[in-house]
């Protein structure tokens, strides 16, 4: 009996150490890293990729249809505003304009008559009428004529380079068919795609510059030209650069840079002001969602609680951080990254030790 009373002593000596480290484990502070919010209110950077792309690049067609006579550029050549790029056989637009011209001079002739007997009361108001709506109808035909010979002419309408020649002498096409494309030899331009988030900002937007991997240590500034106010099938929206030069110099090869070119792959930096006077950079893990709300868990270190503040995601960065308003958090105030699932309102907390700079990655 009384063995069976020792081993009872013994049981309940266990069950209340038990209990008693099991309530310690059960308050033992969580541990979490925090932060420290940061005033935003500072440019932004944003980056996009790019594509290089001549300021015109077209094709160019005849606007009449015949026998590709002779085109006069190859491939690549350099040509100037105003320059025969190619022509057709003009036989029988010639032909045609010279049977109008003959019928044009007899017209001609024949109203000016009647016109002249008209100012001497000679003839009737109604033959006059006619002798110049016929004056009117041949002149519109001969000038029509006329323009359709000089269409078997193609010209350059701007300096550039040819891109490719897309026919070859003999050949015959139609009216409005490409016959060569190029593109202009003037400052190039660069084409980036931005999303629905960053087209709704894009009034802050005030700087511009892109790089290229294959001229490491180059930066061109960029100059805006234009973006599109409808978005494309993937939901993106077109935004044109122009490269621009210093000191207004013509040519990039005068700057003393390399002069990128068209096609070529480029990385476009957009520098932009943070919305709102009481923006704030906080890092993204420390934003928690819960119960329709989104709020942050701000750290006093005089009770080593934590408190819930309620805030207004901006939007996201790619550095990690997001740009939040709020109207109950301040610059300098300390905030729970790390392990805000975990933790409650009100609960105190064990902040994790911050690095030494001698525990290099933290392994000591």
């Amino acid at each position: 009996m009384k063995r069976i009373h020792h081993i009872l002593v013994g049981i309940s000596v266990l069950s209340l150490v038990s209990c008693h480290n099991g309530t310690k484990e059960v308050g033992e502070p969580q541990t979490v890293k925090l932060d420290t919010v940061i005033s935003a209110n500072s440019q932004t950077t944003l980056q996009y990729p790019g594509k290089v792309k001549a300021a015109q690049d077209i094709n160019l067609a005849f606007r009449v249809s015949g026998t590709i006579r002779k085109i006069h550029v190859e491939d690549g050549a350099r040509v100037h505003a105003g320059q025969l790029l190619a022509e057709l056989d003009p036989t029988d637009y010639q032909v045609q304009l010279d049977a109008t011209e003959a019928e044009y001079q007899q017209i001609k002739a024949e109203a000016e008559r009647v016109m002249a007997l008209y100012k001497e009361n000679g003839t009737t108001p109604n033959a006059n009428d006619k002798a110049v709506y016929g004056l009117k109808q041949i002149t519109a035909k001969y000038q029509h004529h006329k323009d359709q010979l000089e269409y078997t002419r193609l010209y350059a309408p701007f300096s550039g380079f040819i891109q490719k020649r897309l026919f070859e002498n003999h050949e015959t096409i139609g009216a409005g068919m490409p016959v060569v494309s190029m593109i202009s030899a003037g400052t190039p331009e660069v084409e980036i795609n931005l999303p629905a988030a960053e087209y709704i900002r894009r009034e802050h937007f005030n700087g511009y510059h892109c790089t290229f991997d294959i001229y490491p240590g180059e930066v061109y500034p960029l100059e805006f030209i234009s973006i599109t106010p409808k978005a494309n099938a993937n939901q993106l929206y077109s935004m044109r650069l122009r490269l621009t030069l210093p000191n207004g110099k013509k040519h990039q090869a005068n700057t003393g840079k390399p002069a990128p070119s068209p096609g070529m792959n480029t990385m476009v930096t957009i520098s932009c002001d943070v919305d709102g006077a009481q923006s704030l950079s906080v890092p993204s893990g420390a934003i928690l969602k819960k119960d329709g709300k989104t709020e942050v868990f701000v750290y006093n270190p005089d009770t080593r609680t934590v408190q819930s503040r309620e805030i207004t995601v901006v939007r996201l960065l790619t550095n990690g951080r997001s740009i939040i308003t709020s109207d109950g958090l301040r610059p300098g105030e300390l905030i729970v990254s790390s392990g805000v699932h975990h933790i409650k309102d009100g609960e105190t907390v064990k902040p994790l030790p911050a690095t030494t700079p001698t525990n290099i990655g933290g392994l000591l």
